[in-house]
């Protein structure tokens, strides 16, 4: 039985004469100074731990609370209209409660556990005072579920504090660490960073790693939830592309952890660099999702910058790249595109192994004889500069990032 169907026409209470009912509540107004201060003592030495507020005037905030608790409960039982339902909950004092349990990152638990010691105390005084005036057991048992939710009504306004203040830590925090973030992605600094980055990490509680790796994420949909990356890796989902710090990235465990939730989206990971150069870590990992939305890196996952750096380093200066390759492969120019492309596959292949035609031959998938052929058409086309070594640097280094583009086919008839 609830308190909204206890204190009806037709309750055990409203059958209660009304000059006992006020002479209740003058009794029960008159103690609840006396009530309060007697559950507050008991509170303290139940649960030390919990803080003590104090007012403006030096009183504790809890004292009050219990007190206008307790006012507010009596003075609603002594209402003329018993039809009323759940008693009005003392507006504020709870739910500042709350706010101080969530600020102070303890959950509402012992609280909670409080506030039935009260409602317990409460009882057993209302119960001594109903006895005195010979006031009907049924009447003091409905008095007792319309205190237990009178009890919920205080709960619900904790929760509601614990909530706001929650929710403004969680902002807060993301506000700080996305400045954090900030200074240490940034690529310029004025001075050295390593003071103010120590100051704003630990407004935060993040220890300063030695080593760190910055990473760039694509949302798999737009209303894509935040990966649970774990703690201590920092995570900005403010960006349309969301950037991510991950401590100690060669740590063990790092990589699974990360493998697991990272599972559904796609992006990169930079390599690994000191903390004041975290900057350096995004601009890789920047750099290989650009290379992956030209389809030229494997999309549909989280790659690691430190696994494809042949790409990174001959995919990203393509202009250069390109300039060396039509001066380093312009006796190809004049073959067929075919016949051209299968030279290229040849001379990069014996470039790769520096051995004979057999070799060659092996890693190609054809005959010997064929390779010698085109190694006297390279030598014929070249001249003398494949022997040279710097020649020969430049000459691999554009045929490998021919290959890595798709440039040089797949036929090697």
């Amino acid at each position: 039985m609830t308190a909204s169907r206890t204190l009806t026409a037709r309750s055990a209470w409203h059958a209660v004469p009304r000059h006992q009912v006020r002479r209740f509540a003058e009794i029960a107004l008159a103690e609840a100074p006396a009530l309060a201060e007697e559950i507050m003592g008991e509170i303290r030495r139940e649960y030390p731990h919990l803080p003590v507020v104090l007012d403006d005037s030096g009183e504790p905030m809890a004292l009050i609370g219990i007190r206008r608790a307790i006012e507010a409960f009596v003075r609603h039982l002594a209402q003329g209209d018993h039809t009323v339902g759940r008693p009005t909950v003392p507006p504020g004092v709870f739910q500042d409660f709350g706010r101080g349990e969530g600020r102070g990152g303890r959950s509402l638990d012992a609280l909670q556990a409080t506030y039935r010691m009260g409602v317990r105390m409460a009882w057993r005084r209302f119960a001594e005072i109903g006895q005195r005036l010979d006031i009907p057991p049924p009447a003091m048992y409905e008095l007792v579920d319309a205190g237990y939710e009178y009890l919920d009504g205080l709960v619900d306004q904790s929760v509601r504090g614990y909530a706001e203040a929650a929710a403004r830590q969680a902002g807060e925090r993301l506000r700080l660490q996305r400045r954090l973030m900030d200074l240490m992605l940034a690529e310029h600094h004025r001075g050295d960073p390593s003071d103010a980055l120590a100051e704003r990490a630990a407004r935060i509680g993040w220890p300063v790693p030695g080593r760190v790796a910055a990473g760039v994420l694509l949302r798999p949909a737009r209303e894509a939830v935040a990966p649970a990356v774990g703690q201590g890796v920092l995570l900005d989902m403010e960006h349309e592309r969301p950037r991510m710090i991950v401590p100690e990235p060669d740590a063990a465990g790092r990589r699974e952890l990360l493998d697991r939730a990272l599972a559904g989206w796609s992006g990169a990971i930079g390599p690994p660099v000191q903390v004041t150069e975290a900057a350096k870590s995004l601009r890789w990992a920047e750099a290989a999702v650009r290379l992956m939305e030209r389809g030229l890196l494997p999309s549909g996952e989280v790659l690691y910058c430190a696994e494809h750096t042949e790409a990174l380093v001959l995919l990203q200066p393509e202009e250069l790249i390109d300039d060396l390759a039509l001066r380093c492969l312009a006796p190809l120019a004049h073959c067929a595109p075919a016949h051209g492309q299968r030279l290229a596959q040849t001379l990069l292949a014996w470039l790769e192994t520096r051995g004979g035609a057999p070799e060659v031959a092996a890693r190609l998938g054809v005959h010997p004889q064929t390779v010698r052929y085109r190694l006297r058409q390279i030598r014929e086309l070249f001249g003398g500069s494949v022997d040279d070594p710097d020649r020969r640097f430049e000459l691999e280094l554009v045929l490998r990032a021919h290959r890595l583009r798709g440039l040089l086919g797949n036929a090697v008839e």
